[in-house]
C-alpha cells in the first residue's frame, strides 16, 4: 500500500496539525536589556525567558519571522518540529536550537521529566 493523503501532507508540511494553544508550559522572563541606547536599534529588546516544558507539555506552533533567537536546552529533552525540516527534531540537555530565517516551529515533551529551555531573542517591544 501507498502512503495515505494524510501522511503525504505531513511529509510535505511539517507543521501539519501543528498545536495551536500551549499546554503545560511556563515562560518566565528572568533578563532583558533595550537596545535602544545600546546599539541604537529603537524599539527592541535582548530579552532572555526560561521555559519550563512539562511531560506531554506543548509549545504551539509560532514564527520567528522579525524574531531571531537562540534556545538552549538546560535539562530533560525536547522534541521540536521545524517548518525547514521534515523530520522532528530531538534536543536535549546541552543543545542549542537557531530559530532564525522566519521559520515556524512547535515543541512537544514526549520524555517523563520537565524540558527547560533558556531562550534569548531580538524581540520588538519595550
Amino acid at each position: 500500500g501507498g502512503a495515505t493523503p494524510a501522511m503525504a501532507d505531513q511529509h510535505s508540511n511539517p507543521l501539519a496539525n501543528a498545536p495551536t494553544m500551549p499546554k503545560g508550559v511556563t515562560d518566565t522572563v528572568i533578563g532583558a536589556i533595550d537596545l535602544g541606547p545600546e546599539i541604537n536599534v529603537n524599539g527592541r529588546q535582548l530579552r532572555t525567558r526560561r521555559l519550563v516544558v512539562q511531560p506531554g507539555g506543548v509549545v504551539p506552533v509560532h514564527s520567528h519571522t522579525d524574531r531571531p533567537a537562540l534556545i538552549v536546552v538546560v535539562s530533560g529533552s525536547i522534541t521540536e518540529h521545524r517548518s525547514d525540516r521534515a523530520t522532528p527534531v530531538e534536543h536535549r540537555a546541552g543543545d542549542i536550537s537557531r530559530e532564525a530565517d522566519g521559520i515556524s516551529h512547535y515543541w512537544i515533551n514526549h520524555g517523563n521529566e520537565p524540558a527547560v529551555l533558556l531562550s534569548s531573542d531580538v524581540f520588538q517591544g519595550n
